[in-house]
């Protein structure tokens, strides 16, 4: 749940098939997605006004007849720029649904620019060694449903939730840095109060990077408006030279301050970052009170829990979830976690938290 300025369009299309760059779309939907919510979304049949290709009715159940009084795409074209503006287009293999996005606004005279995402390649580079990143497998391994498989929305909406789960683990924040909005203004006093606008009041990780895209300061907090409020306000000369540098925030929900605390010593270590004095992080001897164990508490909605795997007396990683079939099966659930960076006093910090703060469930295993 990483809330950059950027906004997020998740785009899956169904064509006719067909000759390269002849296709048609038969289907498309589009979920925009700021980082923590969906915020809007645009799901429509299509008429192509051309045949679709028979292995294509067999795959997506379409069918000429079900097209016949479906919007033509210059119908919904003016929609679709607008439910995209300003927004990262992410697609599972974005080269396609881009392309054919192009070819379609290019037979109607308009050139369609986006910037774009590939969950295909995030997903090598965050889930490695996989025999294949096709869209089906990969949610069947993470135990992520997908309804209406091969229909634009039942695939939109499994590419946002993977999406969702490559953003928590992408600890170096590569997808962040690439969308994050640069610029030259460097009158922050309106500014620093349109970014206030944009924090919410509840726990996390928040990130101040600079012109570039650099974080440059990481901080964690019960609530990440007031805390970066109190950073803002702040008279001292470091405070003062961190705001002349920064250029934007960036938040990640953890939904409780646990996560929070885990996240903000990894990223901290990770980062270096110019503006944060770091812990000595060197291991001592401690151990859980239990060697293998769930840590199961609030996650970042209503119906998510986080999920903290110990093993073999180490922190392994967390997680978030919504499914208990995800938390029942450890092999899934090793998949999804956010793995534990080397070197780090993870069990002081753990048992700690656990002495004075009560968590919702433990599971032993």
């Amino acid at each position: 749940m990483i809330k950059p300025h950027n906004l997020y369009a998740i785009v899956d299309i169904e064509t006719t098939g067909g000759k390269y760059n002849e296709e048609g779309i038969t289907e498309i939907a589009i979920q925009k997605f700021d980082g923590v919510d969906v915020v809007d979304c645009f799901v429509s049949l299509i008429n192509p006004e051309r045949d679709i290709q028979p292995f294509v009715v067999q795959l997506t159940g379409i069918n000429n007849k079900m097209l016949k009084n479906a919007p033509k795409f210059y119908e919904v074209a003016k929609r679709i720029v607008e439910i995209t503006k300003d927004c990262v287009l992410v697609a599972h293999n974005s080269n396609f649904d881009y392309r054919i996005l192009k070819t379609e606004f290019r037979r109607l005279g308009f050139d369609f620019e986006r910037p774009t995402l590939c969950t295909v390649e995030l997903s090598k580079k965050l889930i490695p060694n996989k025999e294949t990143y096709s869209l089906g497998k990969l949610c069947r391994n993470l135990g992520i449903p997908i309804s209406d498989r091969h229909r634009a929305n039942g695939d939109a909406m499994a590419t946002l939730k993977l999406f969702e789960i490559l953003l928590a683990k992408d600890s170096e924040k590569g997808i962040v840095k690439q969308t994050i909005k640069t610029g030259n203004n460097r009158d922050l006093s309106q500014r620093l109060l349109n970014l206030l606008d944009e924090l919410p009041k509840k726990t996390g990780v928040f990130y101040f990077h600079d012109y570039k895209g650099k974080i440059i300061y990481i901080g964690r907090a019960k609530s990440i408006y007031k805390e970066v409020n109190k950073l803002f306000l702040d008279p001292s000369k470091s405070k003062k030279a961190l705001r002349k540098q920064m250029s934007s925030v960036s938040f990640e929900l953890t939904g409780n301050a646990l996560i929070a605390e885990i996240k903000w010593l990894e990223e901290t270590h990770l980062h270096s970052p110019k503006y944060n004095r770091l812990r000595n992080g060197k291991l001592v001897f401690e151990e859980f009170s239990n060697n293998n164990m769930l840590l199961i508490d609030k996650g970042r909605s209503l119906d998510e829990k986080s999920v903290i795997l110990i093993e073999n007396n180490e922190y392994q990683g967390f997680t978030f979830t919504d499914l208990n079939y995800q938390i029942n099966h450890l092999s899934v659930l090793k998949e999804l976690i956010t793995p534990a960076k080397n070197g780090l006093n993870y069990t002081k910090t753990i048992n700690h938290y656990l002495k004075n703060n009560k968590i919702e469930k433990f599971i032993r295993f």
